[in-house]
């Protein structure tokens, strides 16, 4: 049987994990929100932000957002068709086989990127001592965790 310290910590690391997990999920909800308000699909502004937030050297390709996305790839293909339909994307196909697809931002999707990165820069701002204040809580409550086996 747990003892009532071990009991604390359990109930202290799920009530640090439920807050964190709340915090999580109003900035997802805001995020889908103004996705919304911008007349984009909250799938499409995740495609445009990975596209815009690629590392240097690396290609945008269906592949790699497939993977950053966690979707899979047909899913991408499609998605990526719909934001090159609206104006949003490029669809590079630099091979032959037009296997290889990079994506790209065109000047209208860099638009409604910057206006969304700035609401959710302003809205992680508010919400950035809940989520710190709760990670910090679940790594402590980690060590001790770590500490004790």
């Amino acid at each position: 049987m747990a003892t009532k310290p071990a009991q604390q910590q359990t109930r202290q690391r799920l009530q640090s994990l439920a807050e964190f997990r709340y915090a999580l999920r109003r900035f997802l909800h805001f995020s889908e929100q103004a996705a919304a308000q911008s007349s984009l699909h909250p799938q499409q502004h995740q495609l445009m932000l990975q596209i815009a937030g690629v590392p240097d050297g690396v290609d945008t390709t269906i592949s790699y957002v497939a993977e950053r996305l966690g979707l899979r790839h047909n899913s991408v293909v499609e998605l990526s068709k719909r934001c090159a339909d609206a104006g949003l994307v490029e669809r590079l196909q630099n091979n032959p086989d037009h296997r290889y697809v990079v994506l790209r931002l065109t000047p209208a999707g860099h638009r409604a990127l910057e206006a969304l990165s700035d609401a959710h820069a302003k809205e992680l701002y508010e919400l950035a001592p809940q989520l710190v204040g709760a990670l910090n809580r679940i790594r402590k409550s980690a060590g001790k965790a770590e500490a004790s086996v």
